[in-house]
């Protein structure tokens, strides 16, 4: 890809000369040598795993600069993937691409990835949700009886998830995890999700929102350390929620892909490809959704 309209949702990211490493859902990586990756976020969005054929314009740069932000106000004493987010600062022959500004960084290439999604709840929602109902238990901690939906959990679970490259992640518990990749590995990816956690929830609660559940991903840098790396508290990997008007006992109104989520149910699809084509209007209000989400969790003052 040359070129781009800067006002279309951006679909793909191919820059002759670098490899592409890996088309993930939303980004795309590729090789710059010297062990670095750049890493693009698309405007691509997914719903029940699979990729919706339109885009949302704006959605890359959003996700990008929430996770920026992220990394640099929650991940205190935390190393993480990035080398460079200033596109003005990176190497002149990737200056040349205008479209890539606000939406990609220069990161990092890890030498694994730890194949393990570290959820955190506070609240009681979703896929933790079901299994409550199913066995009073989220990923094996028991909880007490008679949670209502969206309720508030007595301290922030880590309840990691098997990570998918094709299909739905799976919840799994604590000693599950720690016989994939070890006590110790088990331990400290535990304790920092965790702290990082409570950074962001404190934070967003002083601008008026609930983070509900977040997911981080980490991986091994060359030296072995763990390194937190992806995408950092954006509406893609949390649940994001207004704090006036919650209330228990109800899905709550979310800064997230729900309203999309919720559309689909609407017609019926049976979540397989190929994906129902998405109204104008649709693709607007989720686009509004990630552009208030980003503006209230870091502060900035951007265009409506």
């Amino acid at each position: 890809m040359l070129d781009a309209p800067l006002n279309a949702p951006l679909m793909e990211a191919v820059i002759p000369g670098y490899p592409l490493l890996k088309r993930g859902k939303v980004r795309d990586m590729s090789d710059l040598g010297d062990q670095k990756i750049l890493i693009v976020a698309t405007d691509r969005i997914s719903a029940f795993d699979v990729v919706m054929n339109e885009g949302v314009p704006g959605k890359g740069v959003d996700l990008t600069q929430m996770s920026n932000f992220a990394f640099r106000k929650f991940g205190k004493n935390i190393p993480n993937h990035l080398i460079e987010t200033d596109f003005d600062k990176f190497p002149a022959e990737l200056r040349q691409y205008e479209w890539l500004r606000g939406r990609s960084v220069i990161a990092h290439k890890a030498k694994e990835v730890v194949m393990i999604e570290c959820v955190v709840r506070e609240y009681l929602t979703g896929s933790g949700r079901k299994d409550y109902l199913a066995n009073g238990e989220v990923c094996g901690i028991c909880l007490k009886p008679g949670l209502l939906e969206s309720e508030k959990l007595a301290e922030p679970i880590f309840t990691p998830a098997t990570k998918a490259e094709e299909g739905h992640d799976e919840n799994i518990t604590f000693k599950e995890m720690a016989r994939l990749i070890g006590d110790s590995l088990a331990m400290q990816l535990k304790r920092t999700s965790l702290e990082i956690f409570r950074r962001a929830a404190r934070h967003a609660l002083r601008h008026g929102l609930i983070l509900a559940d977040t997911k981080f991903e980490f991986g091994l840098d060359q030296s072995g350390r763990l390194t937190w790396l992806d995408e950092a508290i954006t509406p893609d990997s949390s649940r994001i929620w207004e704090l006036k008007g919650y209330q228990p006992g109800r899905v709550q109104p979310s800064y997230d892909k729900q309203f999309l989520r919720d559309y689909l149910e609407s017609l019926g699809w049976n979540k397989q490809p190929p994906p129902p084509s998405l109204p104008q209007e649709v693709i607007d209000q989720t686009a509004k959704r990630y552009h208030t989400a980003r503006r209230l969790l870091t502060d900035e003052i951007l265009a409506d």
